[in-house]
């Protein structure tokens, strides 16, 4: 167990119930047709029942039918109280199924799980002892990992490199399996990827996220390197939440250091050519690399402008921004002030 962080006080993750007392609401995005919907209830609800929770399950198929939809339509024909399938009309991925399923969803908790049993049901009872005991977000560590040597070097990479540029020290981003507050995404708009970034961005407005070694059962895919392209969208994604993380409010900083370093170095490739041409009358029309570095300048300076019209933004809708969460208000309260 990693506590990660913490901004406040400690509630109680039973204190109330949603409408017809679902307590857990359990919301699995489908991506793929193969995907094995009747494992994951079957294994979960089992697990549920055991700890005396109410729960619903969410199927949300994101554009996808096949086997895994006939299966989930045949388990809403069994348990028609408890589970619920959504049906995309295309693909939008797993955060617009997170979002999908979070509208749908009764429970004051919630649980995200991968669309295959991929690590140990009997997780959940610990999961929901850390919301028993304050955290507002609980996220899986998968460890020992059973997948190939090969998928784990590339996984704790990907997590190193994040940790580092985050600052969340969470070990395993790539683990759907978390539970947490239906608060949490109250204050959230996800899209894109940036479902995998949820302990992340939770932790960056202000809940308290706490890490739980889990039992790794299986593993979906097989061992290789990526393409090229996941590389570099996973790269963007870390650079995003970076920049959504540090630079929301404060967007000069950002362009005011890129536009910077640009004019700069676009300033040092000019002065030795217009140093030459001011003394020896050097010819200009030739030297590609005064026109590179000139454009250079041109370029950061329309950069730096681009943190400025931000920062005015940033500035008119102030009152209308909240960086900060207040669970609590404690306040003395006269007997003259009671009506």
């Amino acid at each position: 167990m990693n506590p990660v962080g913490a901004v406040h006080e400690p509630k109680p993750a039973t204190g109330r119930k949603g409408v017809e007392g679902a307590t857990v609401s359990v919301i699995v995005p489908v991506t793929a047709p193969t995907a094995q919907v009747r494992d994951v209830v079957v294994a979960l609800s089992a697990e549920l029942e055991r700890l005396g929770r109410d729960h619903e399950f969410i199927l949300v198929f994101d554009g996808v039918r096949g086997a895994a939809w006939q299966d989930a339509q045949a388990l809403v024909a069994e348990r028609p109280r408890s589970v619920q399938v959504l049906g995309l009309q295309q693909s939008f991925g797993e955060s617009m199924c997170l979002s999908a399923g979070y509208e749908k969803a009764r429970g004051p908790i919630l649980l995200t799980s991968p669309q295959y049993v991929q690590v140990d049901p009997a997780a959940i009872g610990p999961m929901l002892a850390e919301l028993d005991r304050g955290a507002d977000f609980v996220t899986s560590w998968r460890h020992p990992r059973v997948d190939p040597w090969l998928n784990r070097l590339q996984s704790a990479l990907f997590n190193w490199v994040t940790r580092r540029i985050i600052h969340v020290k969470v070990r395993d981003l790539n683990c759907t399996f978390r539970v947490f507050r239906r608060e949490v995404l109250d204050e959230m708009h996800l899209y894109g990827d940036m479902y995998r970034f949820l302990p992340a961005i939770a932790f960056r407005q202000g809940f308290r996220v706490t890490e739980l070694q889990v039992r790794h059962l299986r593993e979906w895919g097989g061992a290789g390197l990526f393409g090229i392209g996941v590389y570099a969208r996973r790269l963007l994604d870390v650079v995003g939440m970076l920049f959504l993380a540090k630079f929301t409010l404060k967007p000069l900083r950002f362009f005011g250091a890129v536009g910077g370093l640009l004019a700069f170095l676009g300033a040092c490739l000019c002065v030795e050519i217009s140093i030459e041409h001011l003394i020896w009358h050097a010819g200009l029309y030739n030297r590609m690399i005064f026109i590179i570095g000139f454009l250079m300048i041109v370029l950061g300076v329309q950069i730096i402008g681009f943190g400025l019209v931000g920062e005015i933004i940033i500035y008119t809708q102030a009152r209308n921004l909240r960086e900060y969460r207040v669970e609590k208000v404690w306040e003395r309260r006269d007997d003259s002030d009671r009506g």
